[in-house]
């Protein structure tokens, strides 16, 4: 039986030795060498619903990147990018499975990247949880950003087919920068949202849009739009250097790691078979969507498919013009779903080295167990410090996003390393930590981990390094690599 020590509370009395042992149920817990016992307070449940849950990870998985999936598919050939497509979705569930196997093992309902690096690698919990937050920081600006480029053109369309197709709408309706600041007035409320569940409704709305986009590329394949770019060559099996390229954004399309564990803690009566519901259905669906609109994306236009497929479509149609708009809704409403881990990762940054917890083997079910003084451990952030670090995550990323037009080039590192990081090395070196000598674990899943963790490390190292290449080509030729 391992010994641990409590956290001592503010008072100023002396640490209790204990041998309490991470678990998720339980109500009470045994002191060493007596026969005294304390009785814990009954734990809280969640009380978010499988269908909410659903969405909100669907939401998290499903943005802006399902526009370039035709062009990925465009760079193998149509069997290649259906493969690629679903095992980049299996390896995806696959890694959020290892995540919520771990999260048994943090404290009631306090499940975290920082929470299980401490029980692995405690020395580096707080590098992981910068990362994160630095990740989730970025892909919220290039949310803004996305608005801020799309708006005026969905305002300049639907101003034209509303009015007389002569006019020009007033300077600054077509303004990204006024539409970032409108929009603002819509996302700062949501932002300072405590609850993950709580942002159910949007993500609702946002599922919507993107069904929207379903209907666009199915209806311009059986019914072309006029005025559309006539297709291209169009093949089963054609591997092009672009593939290179685009396999990454396969890769990093299914990235929802950071509110895996939001969503556990948050779940009514998180069990695993619920959890496996909440992951199969998310990845499931969103590879179902990121199929269809590959599918018909590239079967539309061929070989001379963009990276942005809603931009392949005449924009003077009314109905491509909603299409826009709809990907501005789905973006505006995925943008909250970012800043919520950013906010709990630095919340855990600022709490370095203040909890530290013992591991309960797996396979023990007993209901007696708890976590090393739960009642001790880091809890929610206090008002005052959840109001600063909100307004600071959106105030930093509004000034970028209102002066910076293009962040692709930072994004695609971000990317690369922060994407990667927390869907398959962590997930992979956590599970593999915590069962490398569990006599209970499954030893398959094990290795499997490990194998997980070394894929996530060739992507790392292909992806960085590609993204160096393209940086110095582009460095001396002045453009981009084919």
């Amino acid at each position: 039986m391992v010994q641990t020590y409590g956290v001592a509370p503010d008072n100023d009395s002396e640490p209790i030795p204990t041998n309490y042992i991470d678990a998720t149920e339980g109500e009470s817990s045994a002191l060493l060498g007596g026969d005294a016992s304390i009785k814990r307070k009954d734990k809280a449940d969640g009380h978010a619903s499988i269908v909410s849950s659903v969405s909100n990870l669907s939401n998290t998985i499903i943005g802006s990147g399902m526009l370039t999936f035709p062009l990925a598919m465009a760079s193998a050939g149509v069997i290649p990018g259906i493969i690629t497509c679903v095992f980049s979705g299996a390896v995806a569930s696959f890694g959020l499975y290892l995540l919520s196997v771990c999260a048994t093992k943090a404290p009631h309902r306090r499940a975290s990247f920082f929470a299980i690096a401490q029980l692995t690698f405690p020395s580096a919990a707080v590098f992981f949880d910068a990362a994160i937050a630095i990740k989730c920081f970025g892909v919220s600006v290039s949310y803004l950003i996305i608005i801020k480029g799309l708006m005026p053109n969905v305002v300049a369309s639907l101003y034209h087919d509303l009015t007389s197709p002569d006019t020009n709408p007033p300077d600054f309706a077509v303004s990204g920068q006024f539409w970032i600041t409108l929009f603002m007035l819509v996302l700062v409320p949501l932002a300072f949202l405590r609850r993950l569940d709580s942002l159910r409704h949007t993500s609702y709305i946002a599922l919507f849009s993107v069904a929207y986009l379903v209907v666009i590329v199915i209806t311009a394949y059986f019914w072309p739009l006029k005025g559309a770019t006539p297709p291209g060559d169009i093949s089963l099996i054609h591997f092009t250097p672009n593939f290179v390229s685009t396999f990454p954004v396969q890769v990093f399309a299914f990235t929802c790691s950071q509110n895996l564990f939001p969503i556990y803690n948050e779940l009514a009566s998180n069990t695993q078979e619920r959890m496996n519901i909440v992951i199969g259905t998310s990845i499931g669906s969103a590879t179902l969507t990121y199929e269809i609109i590959a599918i018909f994306g590239y079967l539309t236009f061929g070989s001379k498919v963009g990276a942005n497929i809603i931009a392949m479509y005449p924009s003077t149609s009314l109905f491509i013009a909603v299409g826009q708009l709809a990907i501005v809704i789905l973006v505006l409403f995925s943008y909250p779903l970012q800043v919520h881990p950013c906010r709990n990762c630095l919340d855990k940054v600022f709490h370095a080295g203040e909890t530290h917890f013992a591991i309960k083997p797996f396979g023990d079910d007993e209901e007696d167990e708890a976590p090393v003084d739960e009642d001790h451990a880091h809890a929610e952030m206090t008002p005052l410090k959840h109001t600063l670090l909100t307004a600071a995550i959106i105030a930093f990323g509004f000034l970028i996003a209102f002066f910076v037009d293009d962040l692709q080039l930072v994004l695609s590192f971000v990317g690369s390393t922060g994407s990667t990081t927390i869907s398959f090395i962590l997930p992979g070196l956590f599970y593999w930590k915590l069962t490398r000598k569990d006599p209970a674990a499954n030893k398959f899943l094990n290795r499997a981990a490990l194998v997980l963790s070394m894929y996530g490390a060739c992507i790392f190292v292909f992806c960085l390094g590609f993204n160096i290449y393209q940086v110095i080509y582009t460095t001396k030729t002045g453009g981009p690599s084919n």
